[in-house]
């Protein structure tokens, strides 16, 4: 695909349905493509069954086959939603069904030559702190051990680094790190795991800490969108935030594959600038021909991250903020369906 075909797709109509959507998700970047046609061996995406894996997954598949690569993809996950592995399945990509928590079943994984690992534990953290130490922390430790002849490639995220001014811009890689809440001491506790055994066993690893993707079933947008239109006052206290489309965090998060080291890189991944969470609302209302509320006042501090450093080596994000919001407006309007999974994203202390 070139950059004018991206361009017409990122700035065209919003999808008709969920089939289409999730094309959108999965068109790989021109230099995606590029990059698979540098790769060869297998590549094992772990966690891959979640709201973001599939349609990345997708995406390397399409690809591979678009680069005339010989790298082999497999998909792993429990596939709760069979729905999802068959439909995995029916475009071309091998999946295999396994508990991360299991290291017998992990053992019986094939061997490659390099991993995405998509699993984490995040929405009902507060309820079960054990499980979310468990899922965040104990799998790295099993896949490190199994895979300790690959490149990894290990999703983080930004909650890692705590609420900073909103004026600073954001957080960037070599600042300090000030998880709140179980979640996010978690996913410091999954970092430092990888960061051990790319240490020890010699694994070039990247971590990736990402904020807020989001596609037209879920995410920030979605959330924003939607109590505008249902005529619910929007709270300012949480008043900025990080947005990135998934199909640009899907591959942007591809290009990582190149990116692994030792020491384990850090790299963050989100959109390239602050957004307003009041001027999103007032642009909704725009599209959507109503009026919208606001309560209470925006706080000195958000979760916030910069990313625009990492950009010459992963490319920019291709889709603007003007057309995701515009997109999850008229998706919302006609009555597209939605994972009914709010993100949370006003959360401040740190239970989800």
């Amino acid at each position: 695909m070139t950059a004018s075909e991206e361009l017409k797709i990122a700035e065209g109509p919003c999808p008709e349905s969920v089939a289409d959507l999730e094309t959108v998700l999965s068109t790989p970047s021109e230099s995606v493509v590029e990059m698979f046609a540098r790769l060869e061996g297998h590549l094992l995406m772990v966690g891959a069954g979640g709201k973001m894996g599939p349609t990345m997954v997708r995406m390397a598949q399409r690809a591979i086959e678009q680069s005339g690569s010989t790298m082999q993809l497999t998909a792993v996950s429990r596939f709760t939603n069979a729905d999802t592995q068959r439909k995995l399945e029916t475009q071309g990509v091998r999946t295999i069904a396994c508990d991360l928590l299991q290291p017998d079943q992990v053992s019986q994984l094939p061997d490659c030559s390099h991993l995405i690992n998509l699993s984490g534990f995040k929405f009902g953290a507060a309820a079960q702190p054990e499980m979310t130490w468990a899922t965040n922390c104990d799998i790295p430790n099993t896949l490190c051990r199994r895979f300790d002849d690959t490149k990894i490639v290990a999703f983080s995220t930004g909650n890692v680094y705590g609420d900073v001014p909103v004026h600073s811009g954001g957080c960037i890689e070599s600042d300090e790190l000030r998880p709140v809440g179980e979640y996010a001491m978690a996913a410091l506790g999954r970092e430092r795991m990888f960061q051990y055994y790319c240490t020890q066993l010699n694994i070039p690893t990247v971590l990736v800490r990402l904020n807020y993707a989001t596609e037209l079933r879920y995410g920030v947008l979605v959330d924003i969108a939607q109590s505008v239109i249902d005529g619910e006052p929007i709270d300012l206290s949480t008043g900025y935030v990080n947005v990135i489309w998934q199909g640009d965090a899907n591959a942007l998060a591809l290009r990582c594959l190149e990116q692994t080291q030792v020491p384990a890189n850090i790299l963050n991944l989100t959109g390239p600038a602050v957004v307003s969470v009041k001027e999103v609302a007032k642009r909704v209302a725009e599209f959507a021909e109503v009026s919208v509320e606001f309560k209470g006042s925006e706080n000195e501090t958000a979760l916030l991250s910069q990313a625009a450093q990492n950009y010459p080596q992963i490319r920019t994000p291709r889709f603007s903020m003007e057309t995701m919001v515009r997109w999850t407006t008229e998706w919302i309007q006609k009555g597209g369906p939605t994972l009914g999974k709010p993100t949370k994203f006003n959360v401040t202390d740190g239970k989800f």
